[in-house]
């Protein structure tokens, strides 16, 4: 009887788009448009923001196949979630998004809200932010991350999260580029590697 070897572990590689985004990957016809692509519909309620930013490894190299997904609450502080009680959240937005990375420049980019400030389990409220969450080739599990806002200082000061971690909270911080607009680069390893959460 022969010895069995184990399968080499696997990482994200080309499958997960063509899973994940058909539409992008060239496979037209699974969907109208890939799940995650539109966050914010006419009638949408708050301020329009556009997020965007790349990934970098170690070395300082752009990812350029990765995959982001992001969730957060509408402008109000509301979850589209059968689990949120306090009210009902705005239906013309989604409250999720999935964004391949550009081949060319490895930049992600979201047309979304200004989420509002929603409770932490413990009754404190959060600051604006949006949960973040990135796959790709050589990231055995998804990384999970969050993104709060520059111009959000007052609310950051007293974020239930952001007030236990050390300088390295400046990691999860978007820099504002001009109105509505903010940026959020990742860094996977090295100096100014951002804080990941184990979720």
């Amino acid at each position: 009887m022969s010895e069995l070897s184990e399968s080499a572990s696997q990482t994200a590689g080309p499958y997960v788009h063509i899973g994940l985004v058909p539409n992008w990957a060239g496979l037209g016809g699974v969907f109208p448009e890939d799940l995650g692509a539109v966050m914010v519909r006419d009638g949408a309620k708050g301020e329009r923001i556009t997020l965007s930013g790349r990934i970098f490894d170690g070395t300082g190299a752009v990812l350029r196949d990765a995959l982001v997904e992001i969730w957060q609450a509408d402008a109000a502080g509301l979850y589209p979630s059968p689990r949120e009680t306090r009210g009902t959240a705005d239906p013309a937005f989604a409250g999720w998004g999935r964004c391949a990375c550009d081949l060319e420049t490895g930049e992600y980019r979201f047309e979304t809200v200004k989420p509002g400030r929603t409770p932490f389990p413990d009754g404190r409220m959060t600051a604006p932010c949006v949960a973040m969450w990135i796959v790709a080739r050589g990231i055995n599990l998804g990384l999970s991350t969050r993104v709060h806002f520059e111009d959000e200082a007052e609310a950051n000061a007293e974020d239930p999260v952001l007030t236990r971690l050390d300088a390295r909270a400046r990691t999860l911080i978007a820099k504002k580029e001009g109105p509505g607009a903010y940026r959020f680069d990742v860094r996977l390893q090295g100096e100014n590697e951002t804080v990941f959460f184990d979720v």
